[in-house]
Formats: structure tokens, C-alpha cells, sequence
């Protein structure tokens, strides 16, 4: 096993990708852009990666501030390390076709835990540039971008510390990594997560952290041991994702401030909105109203730290007309992750989590984490290779008979389906003139708003918030679109006689 702390800061990379014209641009070299490009080279589409970064490794050269990811790879996991199915328990690695590059995260861990360090994520991304080629002009920022047109087509102009770049296609994997100060009065009296100190220099102090989201926790539960009383507070109560049985809500491993608070060990949980931050000589004091009933409460704090998250970082885009939305100002994008008002300008990595998704029974997508939006990457190269450069698109030949065992172990084995629970799709089409063809993975929403009458399946997972999980099939016949709601499995055994018989009886005579 290795550890990270040998992958710093590495100057003496090459400098490759010149300022010039070139096909496709991608801004970023954290897991969204490493996988993009990687995805992109395997198509045989020319383009150009730079980042402002000296290495690899994007947001996770700086953070968690408390070092333990939340994504978790299990060493030892069912299949053995570079399997489908063991993508399920590897949440960190990027995907690659060579068995070399692929489940990278492991073999970076020193078994203390299955929640890699940040140091050991980092590595891992680092080892994956390094063994699947990934060139990238590192130390060149992306300053603003402004639209060519010479009449035959739009490209973009892409002005860099080091000169312009030009081109047709765009694609910014730059993350939701800008800090984000809410419109608090005083709140200059706060500093933000980015910001905060070594834990010792917290010893004996009153905090109050702004959010109670993962960050937040993360925060109370490293600072605990230092801290005399920490307050966390907002509006709405926090819970715990084993209570959500979903990704949603505070993740079990920041459980400890729960426990604090609840057995009274200095620890507070309130809910509550923030009014104001005032100075009160060398103390601060936070002004409060209770969610229950907007009445008022004040605390004393020696710090106040904002928890309350990031934007996205893009600079001049929305000026150019990229719309966003929401706090965290995600762009507007199209279900296969293009700007909603820009076409040619792309997403990759964590903003992909602005795209559309049903969110059935209130579970998003996981797009916002690598396990997910690795997946939409691989996608997303492939949808420009096919939309923009001329490479066919997927087309493989299932007989009648294969389609419901060419399902079957999809629905066993896809980590793809597994982790974009909802969102990814295996999709099959059919007709009479060109029989069944397996088209590969695209975002459910895509397939449901296609504009066609050929008939098609679609496979996904789906859970349901009561910890059930099971196969959906989206059957369409004619332009009609039926949704059939496969059995649930407590072993998550999707392979039994009974997912086999209703899966045929859902697909019967399809295409015909």
C-alpha cells in the first residue's frame, strides 16, 4: 500500500496543449476532467486539457479539511478489484478500460479505513494520470470566455494565463469549489470552511458553526476534542442518512455531535435562522430565531464558522448567457449535461448534479459525488464524439432471445445503474427493420423525452426512501411509454426466476 504524501506538488510536469485552436477544450483536472478526457482520447476525439492546479487532483488537494472522504472503496469486495460489480464498493477510482489503470483507489490505502484520506485520494488520482496517459497543461488558469462567429460555426474563445485557446466544443469540470457567504449581516465577522485554522488553534474557544450539513458536521466532529461548546444551527433539522436510507442527510460518520447533544457533553444542535453576527469586545454574538416559533435567541461564540458550502466557479460564463440556478449557481444543462442556453459549452464532474432527473421519491442522483458523475463523464464524451465529431453511435446486436438475459445481468452487475440510481439507463431499442440493438448507458430523462417511435427499453435501479431496491423497466411501444416496477430483493438479487418472468412478460414482442 502507499501513501499520498509523495504526490505534491509536482512542477517539473510537462506543458503540453499550447495555447491554439483545437477541437474540444477541458477546463479542470480534478476526477471530472481526468475522466472526461480519458473518455475522449478512447474515442479517438482530439482535444486539449488545461487547470490552473500544479497536479492532479482538483478540490481534493485541499479538502475535506478533516481528511476522511466520504466515499468509501473496500479493498477486499465481492469479484475481485477491476470487476463491474466491484465498482459498487469502490467509490473513488475513475473508470478505464486498461486492467492497469482501473481500481486505483485500493492500492493507495493503508487499511486504517475504507474512507480514503484526502492524501490518498489524491494519490489515486495522480497514479491514474500517470498510468492511462492523461496529458493536461497544468498552472494555465481560465480567466473569460467570449463566442467566435465566423459564420460557418460558433466556437469559443478561451482566454488563459498563458495565451487564448479556440474552439468548438467546451467542457468545464471545474467543480462547486468557490466559497459561498450567505447574506447575513456580520457575516464578515465569520470565516468560511475553506478558511478555518489548525484544530489546535480552536482549544478552550466557544464556536458556532452556520449549517448543519456534512460539512458542518465534519466540522463539529473534528473540533470536538478542542472546542470548550460548539453551537451549530439553520433553519431546518438535520438528520442522518441511515435514517433517510439514502445519500441524503447527515452521513453516520459525523454522528458524534448528535450523541454530544443529545446527552448534554457541550455540544448544541438548534434549529434556528441566523439574523446577525455582532462584535461584543473580543467575543461575537450571534443573533437567532427558533424554527418552531420565530421567536428570539442569542449565543455568545469566540468564532464563527460558515458551513453553509460553495458555488460553482465560472467566471464570465453566465455574462456570455449560461443560465444557472439555485444557491450553489449551477448552470442550466440539458439532460446530456450541454449548456441549457449556450450550446457547445459542456459539463463534467460535480456540476453535472444541475442536469434534470425524475428525483422519484425525493432521491437525486449521485452526480454530485465521483461514484456517480464518473459515469456521466464516460457518457458525456461519447455523446460529443457522436453529436459533433462523426463517430458512430452505439449499436450492438442482441438477438430476441438475449434481451431479457442481456438485462438481466445489467440489473446484476452495473455499478452504472447501482450508483445513478434513477438517473443512468441501460437502453435497448428494437424494430422490425433493424432488430434489437443495445444502445449503452444515457440518462434515463433523455430516452423518456426522445422524439421517436421506435421502441425501446430502458433499465434502471431505483429505491423508494424505505430501503427497497429494485429494477425498473421503461417500456416504449409505439411512442407510449409503460413503467414496470420489477420485485425487490433483500439480497439484491436481481437474477431470480421470478425478475426473469416479468421481465419477459415487460418486453414481450417488443419492436414488432
Amino acid at each position: 500500500m502507499h501513501g499520498g504524501a509523495e504526490f505534491g506538488v509536482m512542477s517539473d510536469l510537462p506543458r503540453p496543449f499550447p495555447p491554439g485552436d483545437y477541437p474540444v477544450v477541458v477546463v479542470g483536472s480534478g476526477p471530472g476532467g481526468l475522466q472526461v478526457s480519458y473518455s475522449l482520447r478512447q474515442l479517438g476525439v482530439p482535444h486539449a486539457v488545461i487547470s490552473a492546479d500544479p497536479s492532479p487532483g482538483g478540490m481534493f488537494r485541499r479538502w475535506p479539511l478533516f481528511q476522511r472522504l466520504l466515499s468509501w472503496t473496500k479493498p477486499y469486495a465481492a469479484d475481485g478489484a477491476g470487476s463491474p460489480r466491484y465498482e459498487r464498493t469502490d467509490w473513488n477510482s475513475l473508470l478505464a478500460d486498461e486492467p492497469e489503470a482501473r481500481a486505483l483507489q485500493a492500492t493507495h490505502m493503508d487499511g486504517a479505513s475504507y474512507f480514503p484520506s484526502r492524501p490518498e485520494m489524491e494519490a489515486n488520482l495522480v497514479d491514474f494520470a500517470a498510468r492511462a496517459g492523461i496529458e493536461v497543461r497544468y498552472g494555465c488558469a481560465w480567466e473569460s470566455t467570449a463566442r467566435i462567429d465566423d459564420g460557418s460555426e460558433m466556437r469559443f474563445a478561451l482566454t488563459t494565463s498563458d495565451g487564448v485557446y479556440r474552439c468548438r466544443v467546451a467542457i468545464f469540470a471545474v467543480g462547486v469549489a468557490e466559497p459561498w457567504n450567505p447574506a447575513i449581516p456580520g457575516i464578515e465577522l465569520a470565516h468560511h470552511y475553506a478558511d478555518v485554522r489548525p484544530p489546535p488553534s480552536y482549544a478552550g474557544k466557544r464556536l458556532f458553526i452556520i449549517g448543519k450539513r456534512n460539512s458542518g458536521f465534519e466540522l463539529a466532529s473534528g473540533l470536538l476534542q478542542w472546542a470548550k461548546s460548539i453551537a451549530l444551527a439553520s433553519p431546518t433539522p438535520a438528520r442522518l442518512s441511515v435514517v433517510t436510507k439514502s445519500l441524503m442527510g447527515v452521513r453516520a460518520r459525523y454522528a458524534q455531535p448528535f450523541e454530544d447533544n443529545a446527552l448534554g457533553g457541550g455540544c448544541v444542535i438548534l434549529d434556528a435562522a441566523i439574523d446577525r453576527i455582532v462584535a461584543e469586545g473580543s467575543a461575537l454574538r450571534v443573533h437567532l430565531r427558533r424554527s418552531s416559533d420565530g421567536s428570539a435567541l442569542s449565543v455568545e461564540a469566540d468564532d464563527v464558522i460558515n458551513a453553509t458550502g460553495f458555488i460553482t466557479p465560472l467566471r464570465d460564463l453566465p455574462a456570455l448567457g449560461v443560465a444557472t440556478f439555485g444557491q450553489s449557481r449551477l448552470p442550466a444543462q440539458t439532460a446530456w449535461w450541454e449548456s441549457a442556453t449556450i450550446p457547445g459549452i459542456h459539463f463534467a464532474g460535480t456540476i453535472t448534479q444541475g442536469a434534470p432527473s425524475l428525483s422519484k421519491n425525493g432521491i437525486p442522483p449521485n452526480s454530485g459525488a465521483v461514484h456517480g458523475n464518473r459515469y456521466n463523464s464516460r457518457i458525456l464524451a461519447r455523446r460529443i464524439a457522436e453529436t459533433a465529431f462523426g463517430v458512430a453511435p452505439l449499436a450492438t446486436p442482441v438477438s430476441c432471445d438475449g434481451l431479457v438475459p442481456a438485462l438481466m445481468r445489467e440489473a446484476d452487475q452495473s455499478a452504472d445503474l447501482w450508483h445513478q440510481r434513477g438517473y443512468l439507463a441501460r437502453v435497448m431499442t428494437a424494430s422490425t427493420d433493424h432488430g434489437i440493438a443495445d444502445r449503452g448507458m444515457m440518462p434515463l430523462t433523455a430516452f423518456l423525452d426522445e422524439a421517436t417511435d421506435t421502441d425501446g427499453v430502458a433499465l434502471t435501479i431505483e429505491s423508494d426512501g424505505t430501503g427497497a431496491i429494485y429494477p425498473v423497466l421503461y417500456v416504449r411501444r409505439h411512442g407510449n411509454i409503460a413503467e414496470h416496477r420489477l420485485p425487490d430483493n433483500e439480497m439484491a438479487d436481481f437474477t431470480t426466476a421470478e425478475h426473469r418472468k416479468a421481465m419477459a412478460a415487460a418486453v414481450a414482442d417488443l419492436g414488432t
